[in-house]
């Protein structure tokens, strides 16, 4: 079915004709195998809009294999000790970190990230949080024994929970994979992971330098659409199911595992607010929010996509961040990808980002009394859409929950921040955190 997935091409710049696509497989038992499924997905690098490789989109019998590898691995990795799976998770960060230019490389051209930023933001993170889990694996905590009942000891043990399936998204695919994989296996779990079909090059790097450190069945990787995992979430072998992704596949999520009371772990997309006090330094925060809105061209479940400013420096605010998004925000492009500085790349894919960001400007219309800032409102080249403001006051209204590029001016700024049922993380800009607490609603 082709090459082995350690044959990548990580060259940024574009090619004058069409080469062959490079064939990968998914990552099983050890070793890379041929899908059973005949059905491939496309791998397309967002800055040059070709696509340069083709993916399994794995069925049942894959599925099925890669949770037989992981469930026979698990028999024997839970009876490891803590200190064995910490150098197994310390050599593994070691590896990474040795790879790390390859790696960003991969990711870049998967993704359309600008070089530098994601070796600097993302793959030197990844390492540092393998290497945290590998401390934690020996900082289990337990609860103290006892008789609770005459003539009888009571005691809790700490056990690996089984098999974990997961599926990653496409935004920070390696990092996110670390996230899921690190912690389990740190507590003696095996895995099966479904990286995002648009995504999968760098998952699939990173599985084969681990199955050089870690016993076969361990980590295992099989790519594929929507329905490949369904299949990984509804498979019974599984005892916990993990997945970041939108509300929608949540829920959907939750629902399959409930039969059969699967443990779930649920990473879903918000809309972060950030509130901003007439006090507060406001041209530093308006350049710290424009790299919290516009990194990763804002393809970020935390990206700072809410602003709610007190009245008094509502006007000023709305100039700062205007003049951010039009001035201090470098793109890059297929040829300048790799430069310092440059802050964003292109959508990770056009014709659903930019269906996603046109949202904001009919949503902003009967929501008076709102802001809008357009994260797209000039289109660059291959996929880029240039950061720019532009602001749309009214009076009344509630803020239209859309993941991208929403600015609210409000008075209730606390009120306005919290009501949204969207949200996985938020800030507070105020020069007195004492006062700012207060108005929170907690204690100064």
């Amino acid at each position: 079915d082709g090459a082995a997935p350690a044959v990548f091409s990580v060259g940024s710049a574009p090619t004058p004709t069409r080469m062959p696509l490079l064939q990968l497989l998914n990552y099983i038992d050890g070793r890379p195998v041929a899908s059973r499924s005949t059905a491939r997905t496309e791998v397309v690098d967002p800055a040059t809009g070709e696509a340069y490789a083709s993916a399994p989109d794995s069925g049942e019998a894959d599925v099925d294999a890669a949770m037989t590898a992981a469930l026979a691995a698990f028999n024997s990795f839970k009876r490891t000790t803590p200190s064995q799976r910490q150098g197994f998770l310390l050599k593994i960060a070691s590896a990474i970190e040795a790879h790390a230019d390859e790696l960003a490389r991969l990711e870049c051209k998967n993704c359309g990230k600008p070089f530098l930023l994601t070796l600097d933001e993302e793959i030197a993170a990844a390492v540092d949080q393998i290497r945290f889990f590998a401390g934690a694996a020996r900082q289990l905590e337990g609860r103290a024994a006892g008789e609770y009942m005459e003539g009888l000891l009571s005691m809790i043990v700490r056990e690996p929970v089984g098999v974990c399936a997961a599926v990653t998204p496409w935004n920070y695919p390696l990092m996110m994979a670390v996230w899921k994989w690190a912690p389990a296996l740190a507590a003696g779990n095996t895995v099966v992971l479904k990286p995002s079909d648009t995504t999968p090059v760098s998952t699939l790097r990173m599985a084969e330098l681990m199955g050089a450190i870690l016993p076969s069945g361990v980590f295992n990787v099989v790519c594929g659409r929507r329905e490949t995992g369904r299949l990984l979430v509804e498979h019974a072998v599984p005892s916990l199911v993990s997945i970041t992704g939108s509300v929608r596949a949540g829920r959907e999520v939750a629902a399959s595992a409930a039969p059969l009371l699967k443990r779930v772990h649920l990473e879903l997309g918000g809309k972060a607010p950030v509130v901003v006090f007439a006090d507060a330094d406001l041209e530093t925060a308006a350049a710290d929010i424009a790299v919290a809105a516009y990194f990763n061209a804002g393809q970020d479940c935390t990206a700072a996509t809410r602003v709610v400013v007190e009245a008094a420096a509502y006007e000023t605010m709305v100039a700062l961040l205007a003049r951010e998004a039009e001035q201090n925000t470098k793109l890059g492009s297929a040829t300048t990808m790799d430069s310092e500085g440059v802050l964003v790349g292109p959508l990770n894919s056009r014709a659903l980002g930019c269906a996603q960001l046109a949202g904001p400007v009919s949503l902003a219309r009967p929501h008076e009394g709102h802001v809008l800032v357009w994260l797209g409102a000039a289109r660059a080249s291959q996929g880029l859409l240039r950061p720019a403001a532009a602001p749309r006051a009214r009076r009344r209204g509630r803020p239209a929950r859309r993941r991208q590029g929403l600015l609210l001016r409000a008075e209730r700024g606390r009120r306005l921040a919290a009501g949204g049922r969207d949200g996985a993380g938020g800030n507070l800009r105020a020069r007195h955190h004492r006062a700012a607490l207060r108005r929170r609603g907690g204690r100064g």
